[in-house]
């Protein structure tokens, strides 16, 4: 279970109880005196003892010295001030909700020598508190609290920030906050097991939405076969579960859209090109992109975002029973473009081009960006910590690469061209899916252009970033939840009135 967290922000704050966080910036020591904790030259002799030099996330955890307010005392390094990014604060918080333990009341004291946090930096140190707090146990059958072994608890924990402007942080909070559950839905959605989130049960958790202000619409199998869209439906036919197409609208102002559109393949066993055994049980997660739409389209409604924003995800689910579409078939896209099939493991990018084509033709955006689990190949060019990017339009790529420099959640942008292009062109068809072995991500997001037409448009491999990725300071959860900040960023920063 997630562990409540309630804020509370002040500008004078007294620790009248549980656990006291104070925040060393590394040899220039602690701030000065907290209320109710006395002076820091016993903190600092402390830490000298011990060896903490306030290197930049390391803790300290102190019994605290008698005629103290509380029971405990965290140091947490900051390291120097100049070496300290923006993103950090979001990271620190992380680091102070995994040393919370099992207190319940906790202050913190957000400054330290050298350092001037405004209220973005305040209200990001308690996202990541949010973030670090995540996870997900909803089929375990006892609580946190009866089996760990590390001293943490599920229980409710009251937190207070003590910050120079604490009405600022506080309004700003409001909006993280929104990120923070945009995240949580995220990564809930990837985490689910596949024989709970079906295409049918993932369209309902995209209705849901509606309760914020997002009108929302579910094309089932009739009304894309009468679109056109033979390619998504090709994935989607040999699997019991009937496709959705879920097409969420926020309509934050009355300006031309932006639009997200992400793969849900909600299980992907490869259909007849069926996956080897080990690791396939990951493939519950192959719906990432549209987890990652599904979350942004809540953040954005929750903070009543001022844009307008269409997110389209892609509910499929690949098996390989008798009526799965085969190596050598040929599918009619929406486009009218032919697609020879070579792999039916490559089966993201087919129901990918069906959207995208449905996208650009209805609703006229100013950009699209799609995000996927799409190839393996981009975790052998760019392992875990980078999601690869491909686009048609330069301004966007840099906006998006920006956008993952502020967050975190970083891009690496990859080649196309007209050399990757002729991988993909097929003796029977318009195209073949798939281009071999060699720049097989590359190839992926030619096939990709094909049904953007003139639209500025950016694809994001996010197979390695969308699940199983590494855990830091603000992740500890299979499904990471990638690309909700990062787009939430691209929008705050270039497209938003």
């Amino acid at each position: 279970m997630t562990r409540a967290i309630d804020f509370t922000f002040t500008e004078k704050g007294e620790a009248a109880e549980g656990l006291a966080v104070l925040l060393q910036a590394g040899e220039g020591g602690l701030a000065g005196p907290a209320e109710g904790l006395g002076s820091r030259d016993g903190f600092m002799r402390a830490g000298a003892i011990a060896g903490f030099k306030g290197a930049s996330m390391k803790t300290l955890d102190l019994i605290a010295p008698e005629g103290a307010n509380v029971d405990r005392v965290l140091l947490v390094g900051t390291g120097d001030a100049a070496g300290f990014a923006a993103h950090d604060w979001l990271r620190l918080g992380g680091t102070v909700a995994g040393a919370l333990g099992r207190a319940e009341a906790v202050t913190v004291f957000l400054s330290a020598p050298g350092f001037s946090p405004d209220a973005r930096n305040a209200a990001d140190f308690a996202l990541g508190m949010l973030m670090r707090a995540y996870s997900f146990d909803t089929y375990k059958t006892t609580s946190r609290d009866e089996d760990a072994d590390d001293g943490a608890s599920d229980a409710a924990v009251d937190v207070t920030i003590v910050f120079t402007d604490a009405e600022a942080a506080r309004t700003a909070f409001e909006a993280e906050r929104s990120v923070g559950e945009g995240v949580t839905l995220a990564r809930d959605l990837v985490n689910e097991p596949a024989n709970i989130l079906g295409t049918e049960e993932f369209a309902e958790r995209a209705k849901a939405l509606e309760k914020l202000g997002v009108e929302v619409e579910v094309l089932g199998e009739a009304e894309m076969r009468e679109l056109g869209m033979q390619a998504l439906l090709g994935v989607a036919q040999g699997s019991s579960r009937p496709p959705r197409l879920a097409i969420m609208q926020w309509k934050g102002t009355q300006t031309q859209p932006v639009a997200f559109i992400g793969k849900g393949v909600v299980f992907d066993s490869g259909g007849i090109s069926i996956k080897p055994g080990a690791s396939m049980e990951d493939m519950k997660g192959d719906m990432g992109g549209a987890a990652a739409v599904t979350g942004l389209m809540h953040t954005l409604a929750a903070r009543k975002a001022k844009v307008n924003a269409v997110g389209i995800i892609g509910l499929v689910e690949n098996m390989p029973d008798g009526h799965a579409q085969r190596p050598g078939d040929i599918v009619t896209s929406m486009s009218g473009q032919t697609i020879e099939i070579i792999n039916t493991d490559a089966e993201g990018r087919l129901v990918l081009c069906d959207a995208l084509w449905y996208c650009q033709d209805r609703f006229k955006p100013q950009f699209m960006v799609n995000l996927a689990t799409l190839t393996g190949a981009i975790i052998v060019a760019l392992g875990h910590h980078h999601a690869g990017l491909f686009s048609n339009d330069d301004t966007l790529a840099d906006r998006l690469t920006k956008a993952g420099l502020a967050t975190h959640e970083k891009l690496w942008r990859l080649p196309l061209g007209p050399e990757y292009d002729k991988q993909i062109e097929s003796k029977f068809a318009d195209m073949k899916h798939t281009g071999g072995r060699a720049g097989g991500s590359i190839t992926a997001a030619q096939f990709l252009q094909r049904f953007v037409n003139e639209t500025p448009w950016a694809h994001l491999d996010i197979a390695g970033t969308g699940f199983g990725s590494p855990s830091s300071e603000i992740n500890r959860s299979w499904g990471s939840g990638f690309g909700v900040r990062l787009l939430d960023e691209l929008v705050r920063a270039d497209y938003e009135n």
